[in-house]
């Protein structure tokens, strides 16, 4: 049985990798993959250890990747930043997120889960922003009351599009690849968690 997991678990591994790697590529603000691995990963892996740190160890690698090609002057966006553990606890929120997409893995649920996701993202993130602005690399600072939190949240309206946009098309890409290489390959059929996305 092992062997047979095996190949399941490397696919889901490389296909969170090379998404992850897509961050280096040119792309509008916040059209990331963050979202789409946390719930992809949450979803297929058989273990919940490996649903967090596989993601997570993706995104790590490419933070640094984009950190060493801002350095070299080769990319506009830093890697590394005073807010990557604000980032980084609402990936792992959202992957405990999706452990409730293990046994629902259809479309509506997906579109749901990564809706639900692509909010909280935009909440969360933005609240750190507006509660630490004034320290790099967030130098425009907001006022610590309620309506300078309104005015972050605001600012930050025109960029949601993309996130919510990013989200569905890597969701799109990685549960939808995911499903026709389970018809393909009956292998990668092991043990699953989820059904397939019909």
């Amino acid at each position: 049985m092992r062997s047979l997991v095996a190949p399941r678990a490397a696919v889901l591994a490389i296909m969170i990798l090379l998404a992850a790697m897509s961050r280096l590529l040119p792309h509008p603000p916040n059209f990331a993959p963050i979202t789409a691995i946390a719930l992809f990963g949450s979803a297929y892996f058989d273990r919940k250890w490996k649903a967090l740190v596989v993601p997570l160890a993706a995104m790590l690698l490419s933070d640094s990747a984009l950190e060493i090609l801002y350095r070299l002057g080769l990319s506009p966006a830093w890697g590394f930043h005073s807010l990557m553990w604000v980032v980084y606890g609402t990936f792992a929120l959202i992957a405990g997120m999706g452990l409730w997409l293990r046994q629902r893995v259809r479309p509506m649920p997906v579109a749901g889960a990564v809706l639900a996701s692509s909010v909280v993202f935009f909440l969360v993130t933005n609240f750190a922003v507006w509660a630490l602005s004034a320290n790099a690399p967030f130098p425009h600072g907001y006022p610590k009351t309620t309506a300078g939190l309104m005015e972050c949240y605001t600012m930050a309206i025109p960029f949601f599009h993309w996130t919510l946009l990013g989200d569905l098309t890597y969701s799109t890409a990685l549960f939808g690849g995911f499903a026709l290489l389970t018809r393909a390959i009956p292998a990668l059929r092991a043990r699953p968690l989820a059904r397939v996305w019909e």
